[in-house]
């Protein structure tokens, strides 16, 4: 009798277990990472007897994990992908709307600027058109001192962001390694402590939204955690992680064990949204900033040298309508042992690149610039050194073998954009030179316009073109080359001694052009400088557009980052979506299944209870047998 009520009860309790295991299913099918849990039963080793073995019902052996390692590794990659992709749209969100199109946009600033001279040639007394150029000025040089404040804020905003994001890591990893333990305590009792594994995978699924990771399971069941080619937990021992900054001024992520660190950057994370804000941070924010710089630098060199050329109402020579950009001095690297101070100076605003450069000191005492941009390297044996339109020179003391220098040329520039006249009547729209056709001349010749576009020594100096009779011309005077036979083209400039003066009509022989200093009623009522700053639009001097493409390049090139992030993040969030749902198919709880299943269980624990009361009855009638 004894047997068939231990059958009964192994019946009941085994099927007791596969409902409350089952119902535990029910109750965490929303919870994150959990993986649904089944009972193992297995039947008990039967007695034997005369007629054979008679079964002794069942037994729990184990409560399974439905647990696939290769799908939770491949939803934990895909996320982290889909984590630094979003991180970095993300951040572009803020810097987008910056770089605007139309009337509130920046290369409207600039054309208003140019344009704005249009009204000076036309009237070049009136001190209300001047006032004009001024205010344009003032307009243009607010925009990108706005620009620049507002990139700044989105470079510290990103910082504290990272700094966040290391809180969180290192909070997740001391998390794991506690857990780690757990695990390790718990397997020595023979069975897998299920909800502390699904625990830990969801610490390592929170852990791949900050950084990718890979994960190795040791045979005491703890799971060691690499980040990049580092160890960030090894069972229950962990890494510390900071924000750290490298000889060429890159942010990285150091990991710390001991007294040694490791710097891993964007490419070595792979994913996250450490990842993620650093690529933003590193690449798409310097760039940024590089070309707002680079063309604050350009316009403002150019307009100034060609307003420097031309004459103020009152006779003012060499005055600057912008204030000079000044270009920074080198930031030495935190482990050099040298005192150098390398500065730089633009030398050929028409061959600036927007990019910073690294200038390392070789064991020779040479030099070595690299234009982090894209990495090119040029090797100079001494200072000063030429390169894009840059001039590098030793401001003072001396480098050691191994010492890096950054020089952020651009970076700031475009905070440092400011107006340089204060009166507007300085505001230069004369040129220092005026053109005349001689009184005897029998053609159609006119003066078109004349300026200066270049300092020369003589500049003023009287120059006399004298016309031939197949059409060519000849030029005398001090600086010229006295030239003969000089081909004509009409309307095209005819440029010498630094001035360009723009014929129409044509020629008989014999005719005559004088070019000569402006005298001082003249100085008054030209405008030719004026037209001369209205045709800088078409300066080619941003990587051989012109100048009034330049904005256009740089809200090209913004737009097409931030489009590029925005896509890479919705593949990469759909990827994520995908990989996640099949794991969650094969490791989640379907309720439907275990609807079924607590049916099945159900029936199975009431014919367990009632092969138990048929053992009580039989029991009972046998002791009622006995009295």
């Amino acid at each position: 009798m004894s047997g068939l009520l231990n059958t009964g009860l192994s019946a009941l309790l085994a099927n007791q277990a596969a409902l409350t295991t089952t119902g535990n299913n029910v109750a965490n099918a929303g919870s994150v990472s959990y993986s649904r849990q089944s009972v193992v039963q297995q039947q008990a080793i039967g007695t034997p007897s005369d007629g054979g073995y008679l079964g002794n019902g069942v037994r729990v052996v184990a409560i399974d994990r439905a647990y696939n390692g290769y799908l939770t590794r491949q939803a934990n990659q895909a996320s982290a992908v889909s984590a630094a992709d979003q991180a970095r749209a993300n951040q572009f969100t803020s810097i987008e709307p910056l770089f605007q199109t139309g009337a509130s946009g920046l290369g409207s600033a600039m054309n208003s600027l140019l344009n704005a001279f249009t009204d000076v040639s036309r009237a070049p007394t009136d001190l209300s058109a001047r006032t004009v150029v001024l205010t344009q000025a003032g307009a243009l040089a607010s925009r990108f001192t706005s620009t620049q404040q507002q990139l700044n804020e989105s470079a510290k905003a990103t910082v504290e962001q990272l700094g966040t994001a290391v809180n969180t890591i290192n909070q997740l990893a001391e998390s794991i390694g506690k857990i780690n333990s757990q695990i390790q305590r718990a397997r020595g009792a023979g069975q897998p402590p299920n909800d502390l594994l699904d625990e830990r995978d969801r610490l390592i699924g929170q852990l791949n939204g900050q950084v990718q990771t890979a994960t190795i399971e040791a045979d005491d069941g703890s799971l060691s955690v690499f980040v990049g080619n580092q160890a960030l937990v090894l069972g229950s021992v962990t890494a510390n992680v900071a924000v750290g900054t490298t000889a060429n001024g890159t942010t990285t992520l150091n990991i710390s064990r001991g007294a040694v660190t490791a710097r891993l950057d964007a490419d070595t994370l792979g994913g996250g949204a450490v990842a993620g804000q650093l690529r933003f941070l590193n690449e798409d924010l310097p760039d940024t900033r590089n070309q707002l710089g680079r063309l604050a630098v350009v316009l403002t060199s150019t307009v100034n040298t060609q307003h420097s050329l031309g004459v103020g109402l009152n006779g003012e020579t060499g005055n600057k309508l912008f204030g000079t950009i000044p270009m920074p001095d080198s930031i030495p690297a935190s482990g050099n042992t040298g005192n150098a101070v390398i500065g730089s100076a633009v030398s050929d605003v028409s061959s600036l690149i927007a990019s910073a450069y690294a200038v390392t000191v070789q064991s020779d005492g040479s030099y070595q610039v690299r234009r982090m941009s894209d990495n090119a390297v040029t090797s100079f044996a001494t200072m000063p050194a030429q390169l894009d339109g840059l001039t590098f020179n030793l401001k003072s003391g001396a480098g050691a073998p191994g010492d890096v220098y950054r020089i952020a040329p651009f970076d700031d520039a475009a905070g440092l954009v400011s107006v340089g006249l204060g009166s507007a009547s300085a505001v230069a729209a004369a040129s220092p030179v005026q053109a005349s056709t001689g009184s005897d001349n029998q053609g159609s010749l006119s003066v078109s316009g004349v300026y200066a576009y270049a300092q020369d020594a003589n500049l003023t100096a009287t120059a006399t073109l004298t016309f031939n009779a197949d059409g060519t011309y000849n030029i005398t005077g001090p600086g010229t080359g006295n030239l003969s036979n000089q081909p004509y083209n009409v309307g095209e400039p005819l440029k010498f001694n630094g001035w360009s003066l723009t014929l129409t009509g044509l020629p008989k022989p014999g005719d005559t052009v004088k070019v000569e200093a402006a005298s001082a009623s003249m100085t008054a009522l030209n405008a030719g400088n004026a037209k001369a700053m209205q045709g800088l639009a078409d300066e080619k001097v941003i990587d051989g557009s012109p100048l009034s493409d330049g904005y256009a390049g740089l809200l090209a090139r913004v737009g097409v980052r931030a489009e590029s992030a925005k896509y890479s993040a919705k593949v990469s969030s759909a990827i994520a979506t995908s990989a996640e749902t099949s794991r969650a198919n094969s490791s989640g709880v379907n309720l439907d299944e275990e609807a079924a299943k607590l049916l099945g269980y159900q029936q199975a624990y009431q014919a367990a209870a009632r092969v138990i009361q048929i053992s009580q009855n039989i029991f009972d009638a046998l002791l009622s047998n006995l009295k």
